[in-house]
């Protein structure tokens, strides 16, 4: 790289910074004109139409003056809308300009040169002077080297000779380093990237998206987009830029609430909360899976992370739990509804002033008068427009009732006063005012009745499930998953007792939701285009079904880690071909990243070790130091240790965070160090923001996130005996990006004890 291309290279970004400043005073100018316009036509709406109702062809003149009107307001936001977006593009750019610059010919045509950033600036020419990352010209920067390479636009596949690849690092306005790269992105670049201090908040990847990355991100074609990441491989952060993308590609057809994402819990999504905006572009609707759950199931208290992690189980209830997350019991579900349509629905009384206004042997009969060819949400339907005529024909025989006279009796002035102002004009007599008072007084008290019938109250869910769980042993196999139907109606037993204290498993929370919705009818979201699931391995089978049959109409993108299956193990493996038989075959894709970027290379293979089955992970050549691994003879020995090494790491500048296995050794740790007076922060939900400095944080809520340098916390026999937490522990040591200390008394894990020597470096005392 020679003096004059870094003086070029600064010059044209001189030219650059100027034209965005000159941009953004122009726009800004724009912006409030624009507004200004919007804001004084909303003003003078009416001033500027003459109102005339007189006759029909008036009245039709009017309407059209309203509707012209309007359109013109609309058509003013619409200007400031476009103008406010153009604005934030500009000051967006302004942050840092591009971080790319190709030269490139196409057949026939000139050489071109153009510049890569965060979104797209043009001059008052309408010349491009910065191309958006997602455009599709811009994929050549992420697919291909020097020489011919094919890229997909619009009008189908093009292709170029690439001449230069040029990738830059701007900060101030200054061109602090450039490489010219024979490769999709240099190593140098990902060097130069990945060496950064982790933060509480995930960066954007666009400067240094990987080929098969870009392949994730652009692919518009599959129904079911399956990502299977090694920890670090950049899954999730390719999949933030996929959501990016996709607004970009669909603008005005797609907007950010047309996109769903399930997190692993709340810490992660607020960790990644700031990688759209950082992009230009509003988040999508987020959840995480107990989230979206809870909100369904008011009134109920559903089991939640700390408690899913934390549980005890016996053989028996193991086996249940396998039962109620697999597929099988999803069909289950699914065969028990249509046999609803015929017999077997649970009803309740709608209740006023305590006595039964519609029985439940009355909403039966109603229900069950229809014939076969009502399904499920005909019947409700059905049922639900006939009490509500039903209630209509009885608000007149209960004018009479005698709690409508002590109502009236009992009624303020005031309040006497409020309900006369209605009243359409004089009373010809005392009995015309008691029996319009009457009626108002009825009709108010009606409305619970209707609200009712409306929200479904009529129907006992929850003793519907209760029945459809008894009634297992008659629809499904229960030997094939070891259980008898005394194991089966015990376990049942021990759920009627909790459900009655109004708790409810997670095992147990979808099938619950999904028995509702079949029996209501419900025919899920349909507005919903892009569906994202993260840690896809922590999900059940039946969750998946539920997902796909919730978004009837929507693109799925999965994506996790086989390896990094905190509740379901081993059982994770079979999700790919378990859930791939939801979607057509030929609109299924799936995508493996091996390479691993988060961690150096010294972590990367010390954690790949953990997993011992040869499992396709790739190091990338970013050195470290070698992880370590402290035994001490006693709990207080450790602590001193661990203090000596979180000095190590803040010498370093390095962020830490101590994962114990539980949060109870969480709890109990951070005590003790405060104690000791080690300034600490302890992560114990997921509702808590990730801070600066020191923290400790319980395994289960450490999914997804990453740390300059992570301490294992008692990586003990105790905590990890064996196979079951292997995948466990890979989560927890491949959380750090540059250092890995793990500590342990008193006997190190069998998980550990028999690894290479030279993987790591031994501290025994």
């Amino acid at each position: 790289m020679t003096d004059d291309s870094h003086i070029y290279e600064q010059k044209h970004l001189d030219d650059i910074v100027k034209q965005l400043a000159e941009a953004d005073e122009r726009l800004s100018h724009d912006v409030d004109r624009k507004k200004s316009e919007e804001r004084n036509m909303n003003q003078n709406f009416f001033s500027d139409i003459s109102l005339n109702f007189s006759g029909d062809a008036e009245a039709s003149e009017t309407a059209a003056s309203i509707e012209q009107q309007q359109q013109m307001l609309d058509e003013r936001r619409l200007a400031w809308q476009e103008a406010s977006h153009r604005l934030d593009t500009v000051r967006l750019l302004k942050k840092n300009p591009y971080f790319a610059r190709i030269d490139f010919q196409e057949k026939g045509e000139k050489p071109e040169t153009i510049y890569i950033g965060l979104g797209s600036f043009t001059n008052r020419d309408g010349k491009f002077l910065i191309y958006d990352w997602r455009a599709p010209i811009s994929s050549i920067y992420y697919d291909g080297g020097l020489g011919k390479v094919t890229y997909q636009t619009p009008d189908g596949e093009q292709q170029v000779v690439v001449n230069l690849k040029r990738q830059f690092v701007l900060k101030n306005g200054k061109v602090e380093t450039m490489f010219d790269t024979s490769e999709t992105i240099g190593d140098q670049m990902l060097l130069e990237v990945l060496g950064e201090k982790s933060d509480t908040q995930m960066k954007s990847i666009v400067t240094t998206i990987q080929r098969e990355q870009n392949q994730i991100i652009r692919d518009t074609s599959a129904d079911l987009l399956f990502v299977q990441g090694a920890a670090g491989s950049g899954k999730t952060s390719a999949v933030l830029q996929r959501v990016a993308y996709l607004l970009y590609r669909y603008r005005g057809n797609l907007t950010s609430s047309q996109v769903i994402m399930f997190s692993p819990n709340q810490l992660f999504s607020d960790y990644i909360g700031n990688v759209l905006p950082e992009l230009g572009e509003q988040n999508m609707v987020q959840f995480t899976y107990y989230q979206y759950v809870t909100r369904r199931v008011p009134n109920i208290e559903v089991q939640n992370l700390f408690e899913q992690f934390e549980q005890v189980q016996t053989p028996v209830a193991k086996k249940v739990q396998q039962v109620k997350e697999s597929r099988e019991f999803f069909r289950a579900t699914q065969e028990y509804a249509r046999s609803l349509e015929q017999k077997g629905v649970r009803f309740r009384d709608i209740k006023f002033h305590g006595r039964a206004f519609f029985s439940k042997q009355r909403i039966a009969d109603i229900f069950y008068s229809y014939n076969e060819n009502y399904h499920m949400g005909n019947r409700i339907t059905a049922t639900k427009e006939r009490l509500a005529n039903m209630l209509n024909r009885r608000v007149e025989p209960e004018l009479k009732a005698d709690w409508v006279q002590e109502v009236i009796e009992d009624m303020s002035e005031e309040n006497l006063r409020m309900m006369q102002a209605d009243a359409p004009g004089e009373f010809t007599s005392g009995d015309d005012e008691n029996r319009f008072l009457a009626r108002k007084i009825v009709q108010k008290e009606f409305k619970q009745i209707e609200t009712a019938i409306q929200r479904n109250r009529f129907l006992n869910v929850r003793g519907q499930y209760v029945s459809f769980l008894r009634a297992i042993p008659e629809l499904l196999d229960l030997s094939k998953f070891g259980l008898t139907a005394a194991d089966w109606q015990a376990d049942t037993d021990q759920f009627v007792a909790a459900f009655r204290n109004r708790q409810l498993s997670m095992a147990d929370a979808t099938p619950y939701l999904y028995l509702y919705d079949l029996l209501t009818g419900r025919h899920g979201d349909r507005k919903m285009r892009f569906v994202f699931v993260d840690e896809i391995q922590d999900y059940t089978p039946y969750q998946l079904a539920y997902l796909r049959t919730t978004f009837p109409k929507a693109k799925f993108t999965l994506l996790g880690d086989l390896n990094q299956a905190i509740f379901s193990g081993a059982k994770a493996r079979n999700l790919v071909a378990d859930t791939s038989k939801m979607f057509d075959s030929e609109k299924t894709r799936v995508v493996q990243l091996t390479q691993s970027y988060r961690s150096t290379a010294q972590v990367t293979e010390f954690t790949k070790a953990i997993l011992r089955s040869g499992q396709k992970i790739v190091a990338f050549n970013r050195q470290g130091p070698l992880p370590t691994i402290s035994m001490r003879d006693s709990e207080a020995q450790l602590r001193t240790r661990l203090r000596e090494q979180l000095e190590v790491n803040d010498a370093a500048g390095q962020t830490t965070a101590i994962i114990a296995k539980t949060l109870g050794e969480a709890q109990q740790l951070w005590t003790e160090l405060k104690r000791d007076g080690v300034d600490v922060t302890l992560i114990k939900s997921e509702n808590q923001r990730l801070v600066p400095g020191t923290i400790i944080v319980p395994s289960f809520l450490a999914k997804g996130l990453e740390f300059d340098a992570i301490i294992v916390w008692q990586a003990n026999a105790t905590n990890f005996p064996g196979d079951g937490e292997r995948e466990l522990l890979y989560t927890i040591c491949s959380r750090a990006m540059h250092r890995l200390t793990v500590l342990s008394t008193p006997a190190l894990s069998p998980l550990l004890a028999g690894m290479d020597a030279k993987l790591f470096t031994l501290d025994a005392k």
